[in-house]
């Protein structure tokens, strides 16, 4: 889990679950550290640094592109 990288941080673990679907229907390898603590300790999540991703930097681009198009056509108006 060294090698692995941090792409994005987030919030709230409800942000993370189109992406981790996501994620998965493209096969890539991926955890986030502190998902657990910041579910059931949500106030806890800035303190711990936020909901990681952490993925292999081989993936970089790949997943990149998923977290544009995500952000993209996730608006909230």
């Amino acid at each position: 889990m060294e090698e692995f990288k941090t792409v994005a941080i987030f919030n709230y673990s409800h942000e993370i679950v189109v992406l981790k679907h996501l994620l998965e229907q493209e096969g890539i390898s991926y955890f986030f550290e502190n998902e657990i603590m910041s579910s059931f300790a949500p106030m806890y999540s800035n303190a711990l640094g936020g909901i990681k991703l952490k993925i292999h930097p081989n993936d970089y681009e790949k997943v990149q592109q998923l977290l544009d198009n995500l952000n993209n056509n996730l608006k909230i108006v």
